[in-house]
């Protein structure tokens, strides 16, 4: 099978993405971006992607900033349990409360505002991720693995994770040549899948 039969095989079978999963209709918007950062907080967390996602979907109810500080914290917490991420609600409905407030205080609830302000530097925006309350390393990649399909400058995203899993599926671990069979728009699609199939 070629590379390209193979990247297509992969898409056919796993090629949702993680936001689309957890009923995030990604855009260019302040919404949709938010929710894509508290599930990529949730996936920083020690559990499985099913339950970071079904967590999210859960949180939904408070889809930005302002909703997620005007949440109380039970009300946080009892969203997290019933996407069953309970073995780190309490901790987790803290920080989502405080990264709301640093979002809202400093990029005024809008991540567009963090993109600007990282200009087209993909380090300057991981740090500027990271900064948000428990979102790690591991979840800025996330937020921008899935990102990359609303902002175009972030592709082609494949990060350690993807590498170590196309490795894993005899692809190329080049993010060009491993992304090069698909349309842009599809690379966060392809990333996903990779993960999802190795």
């Amino acid at each position: 099978m070629s590379v390209r039969e193979t990247v297509q095989a992969v898409l056919d079978d796993a090629g949702t993405t993680y936001a689309a999963e957890a009923g995030i209709k990604l855009a260019n918007k302040p919404s949709p971006l938010y929710r894509l950062l508290v599930l990529a907080v949730l996936m920083s967390a020690p559990v499985k992607a099913e339950v970071a996602v079904a967590a999210a979907r859960e949180l939904a109810e408070f889809g930005t900033p302002q909703r997620m500080c005007d949440a109380t914290w039970q009300q946080r917490v009892e969203a997290l349990d019933r996407g069953r991420c309970t073995r780190y609600d309490e901790r987790t409905a803290t920080a989502l409360g405080k990264g709301a407030q640093l979002l809202l205080d400093r990029y005024h609830g809008d991540l567009r505002r963090m993109r600007a302000k990282a200009d087209g530097d993909l380090d300057e925006l991981r740090d500027l991720l990271t900064e948000v309350p428990n979102l790690s390393p591991v979840g800025a990649d996330v937020f921008c693995r899935e990102a990359q399909l609303v902002w175009p400058e972030l592709r082609p995203y494949v990060d350690d994770e993807v590498v170590g899993a196309a490795r894993k599926l005899g692809l190329p671990t080049d993010p060009v040549r491993l992304t090069q069979h698909v349309e842009g728009h599809d690379i966060a699609r392809l990333t996903a899948a990779v993960i999802r199939s190795a």
